[in-house]
């Protein structure tokens, strides 16, 4: 993996390829939008639906974990996708998991789908908070247009950028996007799609493709 380091309201942070930001000086790994159970909650409706779905976010996060030496986790909302998605397999699924991190500190800022489908379980272990949360200097939020004073990191919108080939060839990247009052996050989740964004005037986009996080503006 190739992340890519930039300065953040004076902090140092590295973005991850795997659609993740990891913040050094507080050993603190931020992801956003996991969307856990999207996959469940389409099978209890019987609609068609990849096997795997949570299992797959966790082996993800858990590489992304001990790659960075994370100490705590700060989810930006969406942890769950619907009330659906709280099969009693997942639950027990997600249980298990943390009971493998139990040194772990974890906080989950609410998102619209949280609200939605209810707090996770006490057996989850996440402290939970309503955006916007300040930590140093930085308010961390679901909603990226929450007005707040402070450095925005957010997630919500899952973006994306549209890039042009040669022979009319186009290809949808997840990106961060990174502006002078605000940061976006990816979405973490492998079944939650990503919504084509136009970037402000002032914005860096940062794709990720290939296990890289690469500059394109």
């Amino acid at each position: 993996m190739a992340d890519t380091e930039i300065t953040l309201a004076g902090e140092t942070v590295l973005l991850l390829a795997e659609h993740a930001l990891y913040w050094p000086a507080l050993a603190t790994l931020i992801i956003a939008d996991p969307h856990l159970g999207e996959s469940e909650g389409l099978g209890a409706a019987a609609l068609p639906a990849p096997e795997g779905g949570v299992e797959e976010d966790l082996a993800r996060l858990d590489r992304t974990i001990a790659r960075s030496g994370a100490q705590r986790l700060i989810v930006l909302g969406d942890l769950t996708h619907a009330r659906a998605g709280f099969a009693p397999t997942m639950v027990a699924t997600l249980a298990t998991w943390r009971a493998r991190h139990g040194e772990l500190n974890l906080m989950l800022v609410r998102g619209n789908h949280d609200i939605s489908a209810s707090d996770p379980p006490a057996t989850w272990g996440f402290t939970i908070v309503n955006e916007p949360f300040a930590l140093g200097p930085f308010m961390l939020c679901h909603q990226p247009t929450i007005p707040t004073p402070g450095y925005i990191i957010a997630g919500h919108t899952h973006p994306a950028v549209r890039l042009n080939g040669p022979g009319r060839q186009q290809e949808q990247l997840p990106c961060f996007l990174i502006g002078p009052q605000r940061t976006i996050l990816p979405a973490f989740g492998g079944f939650t799609g990503a919504v084509a964004v136009t970037p402000d005037e002032a914005d860096h986009v940062y794709v990720v493709t290939d296990g890289e996080v690469l500059p394109i503006r």
